[in-house]
């Protein structure tokens, strides 16, 4: 399996990149108190004491939230450690109102697991996660509302946060923006994280560095707070590039955060991490050590859905699609269950040539997603059980689909209302034909000549004549017979 390189002025250089990957734990309440957890509260109205820092406040451990990273750890085939810790993460921001953080340093709930990614052409790269730790999320600072001053929100203080860490083993933009598409897929299936990374509830570190074929790593990079699989993708790209510069350009490149800026397509210093901050880790005083049940991890791992890659392979055991189309199929969970049910007890492979043709062409020029879809899989089934049945002909039905679009009427009223039906009758599809032989007798003898081609133009001259209704098969077969 060759590796991903960038050209640069003098050679090629080998990409590296790892992922911390912040997904918001889907809980009613938080980490560690009962404020609720639901994004869109007006600001501040989400806080308790415990929240807000206030002196005396003893945290209490939410079971669900940790249920629900035991999940996590499931899906990324992980291994589940009975015991885990929380530690304090010290350091001063004005949205973290207690001067610390609580989170899992030294013993992580999740370590040891991958997922498996497929790269365009088809190769299958395997990424090694390093840990999952389970932490409270901090406050937001609001800038620009008044010139000069900052607003704190802490509806977010609190919220439960799982870090996922991979191991450096991502070797291209390509293997960072799948590895994010596929953990979304997971997470969403699970139902553990939304990964609504426009809200923030599932966003990104990059770490980046590049070499030279053979050597080894060079200075790691930092892009803080990545929040769409396509920024992934440039601040890789962007970052890779900017480090090759600077080291053919003979100078240093530097361990730092930097921010990505997505209208510039550019990242900049944020703060020097040349020597590592220094957190004073230690053990919480308030938290006693977290000891899982086995019979806990055991009811939540039989309670697990299928998800994506074991969706993918029986879509293509069972309803005998393509990898490609079964991959494209299973990437969103609401996608994968409007296949299913447009396809029962129809061609399934028609059903998803319509779903990734027609439908997301209409849902992506409407702005929407598969839940806002105005054709419901219900009536995507029946148009493709219209087509398999000789009622219309597959031109006819793109012209169904279209009014399906704007009225949301089922495929049969619209046929019956419009009088699309297929026409069948041998009689009428001859006596159309006749009239287009009588009418073109040149065109009969040049077909006669050798000139196979223009039964084409003969078919569409009797589809013109029926307004597309005449059955295409019969159409062929009394064709060929008449002008031979």
């Amino acid at each position: 399996m060759a590796r991903y390189t960038i050209e640069g002025r003098t050679g090629a250089w080998e990409v590296v990149v790892g992922l911390e990957v912040h997904c918001q734990v889907i809980t009613k309440s938080k980490l560690f108190s009962g404020a609720s957890a639901v994004f869109g509260d007006s600001q501040n109205c989400s806080v308790s004491t415990i929240d807000a820092g206030y002196p005396g406040m003893l945290p209490v451990i939410n079971q669900y939230a940790v249920e629900q990273t035991v999940r996590t750890g499931l899906g990324i085939n992980g291994k589940i450690n009975k015991y885990s810790a929380f530690d304090r993460k010290n350091y001063f921001y004005a949205d973290l109102p207690t001067g610390y953080q609580i989170s899992q340093f030294f013993h992580p709930i999740v370590t040891d697991g991958w997922l498996e990614v497929t790269r365009e052409n088809g190769e299958v790269k395997k990424i090694g996660i390093e840990r999952i730790h389970i932490e409270q999320d901090a406050g937001k600072s609001i800038h620009g509302q008044v010139k000069g001053k900052t607003f704190i929100d802490l509806n977010r203080a609190g919220v439960t946060l799982m870090e996922i860490v991979t191991k450096p083993e991502m070797e291209s933009p390509e293997d960072a923006g799948n590895f994010v598409r596929k953990l979304r897929a997971i997470v969403r299936y699970l139902g553990t994280c939304d990964g609504n990374m426009d809200e923030g509830s599932m966003r990104c570190d990059v770490n980046v560095s590049v070499n030279r074929p053979g050597d080894g790593f060079g200075t790691r990079v930092e892009v803080k707070n990545v929040n769409s699989i396509r920024f992934v993708k440039e601040a890789v790209e962007i970052e890779a590039r900017r480090q090759i510069d600077a080291y053919e350009s003979g100078e240093p490149v530097t361990q730092e955060t930097r921010l990505f800026d997505s209208d510039k397509l550019e990242t900049r210093a944020m703060r020097s991490k040349e020597f590592a901050i220094d957190y004073r880790y230690f053990p919480d005083p308030d938290l006693v050590t977290l000891v899982l049940a086995d019979d806990m991890v055991a009811r939540i791992r039989d309670t697990m859905p299928e998800l994506p890659d074991a969706k993918k392979q029986r879509f293509i055991d069972e309803y005998k699609l393509t990898e490609y189309d079964a991959r494209q199929l299973v990437s969103e969970k609401e996608v994968a269950e409007y296949f299913e049910t447009a396809a029962k007890g129809n061609d399934a492979k028609k059903v998803a040539n319509w779903i990734l043709g027609d439908l997301f062409a209409l849902l992506n020029n409407e702005g929407k997603d598969i839940t806002e879809s105005p054709i419901s899989a219900e009536n995507l089934g029946k148009l493709v059980g219209l087509i398999g049945n000789n009622t219309i002909s597959g031109k006819i039905a793109k012209d169904v689909f279209a009014i399906m679009a704007k009225t949301k009427k089922s495929p049969e009223v619209i046929v019956e209302e419009q009088g699309l039906k297929q026409v069948s009758d041998t009689g009428a599809i001859e006596a159309e034909i006749d009239k287009v032989i009588a009418a073109n007798p040149d065109k009969v003898s040049e077909y006669k000549g050798g000139k196979d081609k223009l039964l084409g133009w003969f078919v569409g001259q009797v589809m013109a004549a029926t307004k597309g209704k005449a059955n295409p098969g019969i159409l062929n077969e009394m064709l060929k017979k008449k002008l031979s």
